[in-house]
């Protein structure tokens, strides 16, 4: 059936060619794309313009008011010299810690449990420091905050101590 049409096409493509449309269709068609393109313009109600600027002014007041409130509470502004004091402990236990992974190979065992210890401390350190924000008596808590860093400076100095010891023991007894 489809060979019939094909053949029907071919014999009659002079008729189907014949037809173009008259200048009278084409200026219709031309005053119809002119109406679309003239358009109205958007008038904006001024009760519209001012709530659109109210929601602007209160987000950016959101936004600088919520990165406020993340900065929280620091050592510093509560005191000035257990903050100096946390700078050094932090530097020192940062410290200690390099040297404690250097023995970590030589005693994996020994050194996760000597990690876990740390953990737990550092653990400690970081509520204190979220109570930090809302307490009442923030000096005491910047005090347990630098007493928890003085502790885990111990413990990482009898960790290292103890690893001195248990390195030495080994040397010796191998000779």
């Amino acid at each position: 059936m489809s060979k019939k049409l094909e053949e029907y096409i071919r014999e009659h493509k002079k008729s189907f060619d014949v037809g173009t449309p008259s200048d009278q269709l084409w200026g219709k068609i031309e005053t119809a794309l002119d109406k679309e393109k003239v358009k109205k313009p958007l008038r904006v109600p001024l009760w519209f313009a001012i709530a659109a600027s109210l929601i602007v002014v209160m987000t950016v007041t959101f936004i600088y008011t919520y990165r406020n409130r993340e900065t929280g509470v620091e050592i510093a502004d509560v005191n000035q010299g257990y903050a100096q004091k946390e700078m050094k402990f932090a530097s020192l236990i940062a410290q200690k810690k390099d040297s404690l992974m250097v023995y970590a190979q030589e005693n994996p065992k020994l050194y996760s449990e000597f990690s876990a210890d740390l953990q737990k401390l550092g653990a400690d350190y970081e509520n204190l420091k979220k109570q930090l924000e809302s307490s009442p008596n923030q000096k005491l808590v910047v005090r347990a905050m630098v007493k928890n860093l003085e502790l885990q400076l111990q413990v990482i100095n009898q960790q290292l101590s103890i690893i001195n010891e248990v390195s030495q023991y080994k040397r010796e007894n191998k000779i």
